[in-house]
């Protein structure tokens, strides 16, 4: 028991109401490195949102790895990388994490990440999506991050945020 799960009920009745019955889709991005990723992922799922895990984005899949184009991806030539994206494995990740981010109505953005996680964040943003960020320890500030929603510290407060949001 994470001890937030007694605001099941009164998260679930907002949701129902601004959702048409439907659960509320959240993207998560994040970072492979970032160990807070599947806390997040874990939570929101338990408390029934529809979460987006790009770790395991579809039943037997386990997320985009560049190694899986070529285990020396990190040698690569600025050419090399721009042809990698051509690449169909490149393309098959890419189409799962941006149709999730299409299909998602609010994305959480879990710091400490890397550049994806913030183009994603940002291409939601942009698209009328709402975007928290979640800084659970000590990081770099950052003035751009005002043009999003939210900013919290504790998982709490997000939880807390996205009932309000959906009333």
């Amino acid at each position: 028991m994470n001890g937030l799960t007694g605001r099941k009920g009164e998260i679930e009745g907002n949701l129902n109401k601004a959702f048409g019955g439907r659960r509320m889709k959240i993207y998560v991005a994040s970072s492979w490195r970032n160990s807070y990723q599947r806390v997040v992922v874990d939570l929101l799922r338990e408390e029934d949102f529809e979460v987006y895990d790009f770790r395991n984005p579809e039943p037997g899949n386990i997320g985009f790895s560049w190694s899986e184009i070529d285990p020396d991806w990190l040698e690569w030539k600025p050419k090399q990388f721009i042809k990698a994206l051509d690449h169909p494995i490149a393309e098959a990740g890419y189409k799962l994490d941006f149709d999730a981010m299409k299909q998602a109505d609010v994305c959480i953005m879990v710091l400490p990440c890397g550049r994806s996680a913030h183009s994603e964040a940002g291409w939601m943003k942009g698209a009328g999506k709402k975007v928290y960020i979640y800084v659970p320890e000590s990081t770099e500030p950052e003035l751009m991050y005002k043009i999003y929603d939210g900013i919290f510290t504790d998982l709490e407060s997000i939880l807390h945020e996205l009932s309000e949001s959906a009333r």
